[in-house]
């Protein structure tokens, strides 16, 4: 006997290029992170492949599909055949027992552990830092702003904030080696 699988229920077409993409968005970044085996890369490829998107936005809900994932894969390629050629130019030569090129460098699971439990401390201390000190660290440290923006931002002196920041790093500082 023989068995016939369903028949398949049409997707119903999103009613946005943006709903599109926010929808694809994680199935792509995971696509394109096997295909490139770094986390960077495939952040670049799946946002040009989304910016390459919205200049077809013209075009019919139904090819969306299909368009976006081959603008994917050949912007995958492209970053696969330049990072070869980069890598082969500069690379020294080597013998046959040199490094495993395929080799996944990234944090093991125990050390990817043990960074979110680190993460979930400095959040707790920052917690309890007053918020000026809390927005002096977090605009001078966490986003890499000078000093004279960061007083901008703040609306005070650049010696209110270097005196915030040294504050804030010294109670982080305690915090944080008291946890340990």
């Amino acid at each position: 006997m023989l068995v016939t699988p369903p028949p398949l229920t049409p997707v119903a077409a999103p009613a946005s290029l943006d709903a599109f993409l926010a929808g694809v968005g994680p199935r792509a970044f995971r696509f394109a992170e096997a295909g490139l085996r770094q986390r960077d890369d495939a952040l670049d490829a799946v946002q040009d492949a989304m910016e390459r998107m919205l200049g077809y936005r013209h075009h019919p809900a139904e090819e969306w599909t299909p368009l976006f994932w081959s603008i994917l894969r050949r912007r995958i390629i492209d970053l696969q055949r330049r990072r070869g050629f980069r890598l082969k130019f500069w690379a020294p030569a080597q013998d046959e027992d040199g490094p495993i090129d395929w080799a996944d460098d990234r944090p093991g699971p125990a050390q990817e552990h043990e960074q979110r439990e680190d993460y979930a401390r400095l959040v707790q201390a920052l917690r309890q830092l007053p918020a000026r000190q809390r927005e002096a660290f977090g605009l001078r440290v966490l986003q890499e702003l000078d000093v004279a923006t960061t007083a901008r931002i703040m609306g005070c002196s650049e010696g209110s904030v270097k005196t915030h920041l040294s504050r804030a790093r010294d109670a982080l500082q305690k915090q944080l080696e008291a946890t340990r």
